[in-house]
């Protein structure tokens, strides 16, 4: 059985990732020890807070180079909210700061126009391609969403399904190993759980 690892780097809702995946038969623990991260068989990212502060917690741990490596190997990745953003090349949330750049585009806020921000309860989420993480789900399922900003700009190759608020943003990611999700499984029911339980049975190991 995969050993699967949630990051810890002080940012987020650990426990409830941790016992979403557990609920889907997962072998899952939570760490927030380099060595950890780089072991482990699978990988989640999750993260609910500014891309500010999570830059500098997972710098000031020696969890940004790390989760880096990691992805490299080719192994099961997984982002969520803001462990999807911070897989962008910039963010201008509180100012400039940088990225993963493991995907293309920024991170922007929602333009007043959009209406109440932040965009938070249920949406659709539209699916752009295939992908064995959303296997079973039909095009359209709705999703539990908490965010002020939005990944901008992506490479449309990239871009695994949208969501519309007002304007179209890209709600999911994905490329070779990493798959990232805007809106939180963890908190999306019966939907959010299948997207998990989908992820723990995809990848090589």
């Amino acid at each position: 059985m995969k050993d699967i690892v949630v990051v810890d780097y002080g940012m987020g809702n650990l426990k409830s990732v941790l016992k979403a995946v557990e609920a889907v038969g997962g072998n899952v623990r939570i760490s927030g020890r380099a060595e950890d991260i780089l072991r482990a068989d699978a990988l989640i990212l999750p993260g609910v807070g500014a891309f500010r502060d999570a830059v500098h917690n997972l710098k000031k741990d020696g969890l940004w180079e790390a989760t880096q490596d990691f992805i490299k190997k080719g192994k099961p990745f997984l982002g969520i909210c803001l462990g999807l953003q911070l897989l962008m090349e910039e963010s201008e949330e509180f100012g400039h700061h940088t990225g993963f750049g493991y995907f293309y585009g920024k991170v922007v806020r929602f333009p007043e126009r959009v209406g109440k921000i932040p965009h938070m309860g249920w949406n659709s989420v539209y699916f752009q391609h295939e992908h064995p993480v959303l296997k079973d789900l039909p095009d359209g399922t709705f999703f539990y969403f908490v965010h002020s900003y939005y990944c901008a700009s992506a490479n449309k190759e990239d871009v695994l399904a949208f969501t519309e608020y007002t304007i179209n943003f890209p709600s999911a990611m994905a490329r070779d190993n990493v798959v990232a999700f805007q809106f939180h499984p963890e908190k999306s029911q019966k939907a959010g759980l299948k997207i998990l339980e989908n992820f723990i049975t995809w990848g090589p190991c």
